[in-house]
């Protein structure tokens, strides 16, 4: 099976480090992932809140794109990793295959550019692809370097299985669980795990958004986890850079890591801190000695 890749913007910028380690564990995995060319916005967000069916046009202009780039592959899989994008386009994909009367109005827009869209789209998380199309006992079976000791707090956000997910429980998620534990994590159980980071607020509202980070980072190191596992570039952002004000408003010392769940399944596969962006990382992502280096030197120091 093919995959189409549509990254979004975030991929491109502030989570970087994302793109980079999905795609080196995509390649190590001998997943065949081609990028959608000349993608646009998915419409998320600040589209959303003015205009639904300006948002809904944006993404059926990556629909219509997928299509007409993967037109052999028959359904089209687009595999979306951040949180914000996947939101949107199956929002967009299941109003247009709901709503007639919006799909003629995206439709007649789509027209006015040259282009079509057929509903042969199927929107597709890389948690999704790696536990069913991939599966635990292939994931398993190429690990490198297991991940024993490492203590990880899966964080999914709010928005990947809400509402409009359907490969994983919304409200108890387990995939991202499941992966890693596969790695030879071990992942502690905790209520958090689909609680809203703060999202947007950080920028608006800080003193609420700050709040709302802290209390997931500070339930994270009371458990005693080793890193907090996540898939949302902006959960990430939010976990992660503000740390140090977390200090300055509640005084208390938080140094969490945080870090995307493609990169520890990097880790877990031996492959090298840089093509999984590591470095990016502003709290070190340091491993326990219980994982033992990989042969051959690529490996995140503990």
């Amino acid at each position: 099976m093919n995959y189409a890749y549509y990254p979004g913007c975030s991929l491109k910028s502030t989570g970087r480090a994302y793109e980079e380690s999905m795609l080196a564990v995509f390649r190590a995995l001998e997943i065949p992932l081609e990028e959608l060319n000349d993608w646009n916005c998915c419409g998320a967000t600040a589209y959303m809140s003015i205009s639904e069916l300006k948002a809904f046009a944006l993404s059926a202009r990556n629909f219509a794109l997928a299509e007409q780039q993967f037109s052999d592959s028959g359904e089209v899989n687009l595999v979306v990793p951040c949180a914000a994008c996947y939101l949107g386009l199956n929002k967009a994909r299941l109003y247009l295959e709901e709503h007639p009367e919006i799909k003629d109005k995206v439709d007649e827009a789509l027209k006015q550019a040259g282009l079509k869209y057929s509903g042969h789209i199927k929107i597709r998380h890389p948690l999704d692809v790696l536990l069913n199309d991939i599966g635990l006992e292939l994931i398993t079976a190429v690990v490198k370097r297991p991940l024993a000791g490492l203590r990880v707090a899966c964080y999914y956000g709010c928005q990947i299985v809400r509402p409009y997910a359907e490969f994983d429980n919304q409200h108890e998620p387990q995939s991202m669980d499941k992966i890693l534990a596969s790695l030879g994590a071990e992942v502690v159980e905790w209520p958090l795990k689909t609680r809203c980071c703060g999202g947007s607020l950080t920028g608006t509202v800080q003193e609420v958004g700050l709040r709302l980070s802290y209390i997931l980072l500070k339930e994270a190191k009371r458990r005693g986890c080793h890193v907090v596992a996540t898939a949302c570039p902006l959960c990430q952002f939010n976990l992660e850079c503000y740390q140090a004000e977390m200090l300055k408003s509640y005084g208390e010392i938080i140094n969490v890591p945080v870090a995307y769940f493609t990169q520890l399944i990097g880790v877990g596969l031996g492959l090298s801190s840089k093509s999984l962006g590591l470095k990016r990382l502003f709290t070190p992502l340091k491993m326990p000695r219980s994982v033992k280096a990989v042969q051959g030197g690529h490996h995140v120091h503990g």
